[in-house]
């Protein structure tokens, strides 16, 4: 399909996006649903191996380290994470130089490759300029040592990380495939074995997070093809795999079908998807759980604004709403933008705000294991 140049999507929007990092809980949410997969997670032979298939900025998965260093002390850990956004690679970046203080013997890798490139480090094509590989040993102890050593790779890492715009999708593509791999160099004898060299592919992770990972109107059998079936397939003996996505039935969906009514953004419940993915894999290998309701669906909520006390429903949390209800469902700039200079979103939002007392959101998780053995 075909999509007009000037029809920009409005989850891609960067204001948008850091509006509802921002604004809500989100990232705790689905941080706490993926830490409940932990107790179940072995590591390998010779490490720990994790991988982010949407690692924004990096605020889930800090969490998860930080939570995962509870149990796995002194085990080496290989964490790789696929970004495009350069933007959003600075962010995580800046949350790096905590987790290797605590961990010393973590590798950190992030890459800007596509799902079916990246768990392996592997581009598919490799372009007549190559991969750009960087392999930076970082000095010192100290989280303030690596953390003005990795600003100092900011000039150059959004060389590393230009993007062109895909004339069919409008989706970000990378110019150049990329990989940053960053290590602690006094334990760089330890992590020798785990730090991943150019050419020979990684596998077999532990865990793998996909949250949020593809569009919500995208059809169940591209999901199935073109993310979940690699993102399975990276999974060693007994690795596991937790998905989340936007769900539906909420307030949120309840404010925008108060401008549009009938949308529908939400089209393939995580039951349909399991479906259509077990097509693509062997049964025999994997085991796909749907689970119930009690087990899988979880909300977050909008924060509440400081001015609410004293206006009740207040032009900030109007905003905060209506960016968020609109971020959820994925409404496109144009739409996004008649509907705000008519200023129809204003009283439907007020009035969820009113009825539910504020504002929340359901997501959706699933699990799709690799079998250890017969």
């Amino acid at each position: 399909m075909n999509v007009p140049k000037d029809h920009m999507r409005f989850f891609d929007s960067r204001a948008a996006y850091m509006m509802f990092a921002r604004s809500t809980n989100e990232k705790e949410s689905v941080a706490a649903r993926v830490g409940r997969e932990l107790s179940q997670v072995t590591p390998g032979e010779r490490s720990l191996r994790i991988f982010d298939a949407g690692m924004g900025d990096g605020s889930v998965l800090a969490q998860l380290m930080s939570e995962l260093h509870q149990s796995f002390t002194h085990i080496p850990w290989l964490v790789v994470g696929k970004e495009i956004s350069i933007e959003d690679v600075r962010q995580a970046l800046e949350r790096i130089p905590d987790r290797l203080a605590e961990h010393p013997e973590l590798v950190f890798v992030v890459t800007n490759m596509r799902y079916s490139e990246a768990p392996t480090l592997t581009p598919t094509e490799l372009p007549s300029e190559g991969i750009t590989w960087r392999d930076v040993p970082l000095q010192g102890s100290a989280a303030h040592d690596f953390a003005q050593q990795i600003r100092a790779l900011y000039p150059t890492l959004t060389h590393d990380w230009e993007v062109r715009t895909s004339e069919v999708t409008r989706n970000p593509l990378y110019v150049r495939p990329s990989v940053l791999v960053l290590y602690r160099q006094d334990r760089e004898f330890l992590l020798r074995p785990v730090v991943p060299k150019p050419g020979e592919g990684v596998s077999s992770y532990n865990l793998v997070i996909a949250s949020q990972t593809y569009r919500a109107r995208t059809s169940a059998e591209r999901k199935a093809q073109m993310v979940l079936a690699p993102l399975a397939k990276a999974l060693g003996a007994g690795g596991r795999l937790v998905g989340v996505h936007s769900l539906g039935d909420d307030p949120g969906l309840q404010i925008i079908r108060g401008v549009w009514p009938g949308e529908d953004p939400f089209q393939t419940t995580r039951h349909e998807l399991m479906k259509v993915v077990a097509t693509e894999l062997d049964d025999d290998e994997f085991l796909l759980e749907a689970g119930s309701d009690e087990e899988s669906v979880f909300r977050f909520h909008l924060h509440s604004m400081p001015t609410e006390e004293r206006e009740h429903i207040g032009t900030p949390s109007i905003l905060a709403a209506w960016n968020a209800a609109a971020y959820v469902a994925q409404i496109d700039e144009r739409r996004l933008s008649d509907a705000t200079a008519s200023g129809a979103y204003i009283e439907p939002t007020a009035e969820v705000l009113r009825e539910h007392d504020g504002l929340w959101f359901n997501n959706e998780s699933y699990v799709i294991s690799r079998r250890s053995g017969p």
